[in-house]
């Protein structure tokens, strides 16, 4: 690893711990998505990021949630939501790659697994808890051996297709439960009125910035697909930050 490597994530405020462990995984530029959300997320500011599956968005909210931690670890510190039992998986995944130094402690809550035997992994407290509304929304109904209370971070990824009525009661079990002083990141393929503008999430109205990206150059496609199998390019991102 040479001085340039990782040059442009320090130039974003990612600290040099966690740069080596991208490096380690053959990750040394950040992605669109990445570039437009890490520093914003680092300050403070809620936001709204559109990308497609592969653009490397779980990274882009990832990378400022571990580096806040490691600053000040405890458990529950970042909630992640989403809408299946596939994408919670990878998400928990990607978490435990990145934060290896942290001896990161990630409890996946989907149903896939005994509700007592989940209700005992977050009387633990977790450092990150990725879950499915319905089932989460159950545990915090069904029992108070853990609470929500001081976490920093909630995550919404596919946040289009977590907005729909079939997740509508669940969320709002979750948002009661949760601090009203947090940073509230939301991701999507796709920006929709149900995003925006979410009554029951409610998020900083200052200014958004929606920055188009239009094509990866031919070389950094190939770069990718071949250190990182599990980041594909997608012709066009889109993304919003609120500040």
């Amino acid at each position: 690893m040479n001085e340039n490597d990782g040059k442009e994530f320090a130039e974003l405020g990612v600290k040099q711990w966690l740069i080596k462990q991208l490096y380690t995984l053959g990750i040394k530029t950040p992605t669109p998505i990445q570039k437009g959300c890490i520093s914003q997320i680092l300050g403070g500011h809620d936001c709204i990021g559109a990308a497609k599956t592969g653009s490397g968005k779980t990274f882009a909210f990832a990378l400022p949630i571990l580096q806040h931690l490691a600053e000040d670890p405890y458990g529950i510190f970042a909630l992640v939501l989403t809408p299946t039992h596939e994408l919670a998986y990878q998400i928990a995944d990607q978490f435990l790659i990145l934060g290896q130094q942290l001896k990161l402690r990630v409890c996946i809550v989907t149903g896939g697994s005994d509700q007592l035997e989940e209700s005992l992994k977050l009387a633990k407290r977790p450092h990150i808890v990725v879950a499915m509304p319905g089932r989460l929304a159950d545990h915090i109904t069904g029992c108070d051996t853990f609470s929500l209370k001081k976490i920093k971070y909630l995550v919404l990824d596919e946040a289009d297709r977590l907005f729909s009525e079939s997740f509508e009661g669940d969320l709002q079990t979750i948002f009661e439960a949760l601090p009203q002083k947090r940073q509230n990141l939301l991701f999507s393929a796709t920006i929709t009125d149900a995003v925006r503008e979410s009554k029951s999430l409610p998020l900083n109205k200052d200014v958004i910035h929606t920055i188009k990206i239009t094509k990866y150059p031919a070389k950094e496609k190939q770069a990718e697909l071949q250190t990182n199998h599990c980041i594909a390019p997608s012709c066009r991102v889109t993304f919003s930050l609120k500040r």
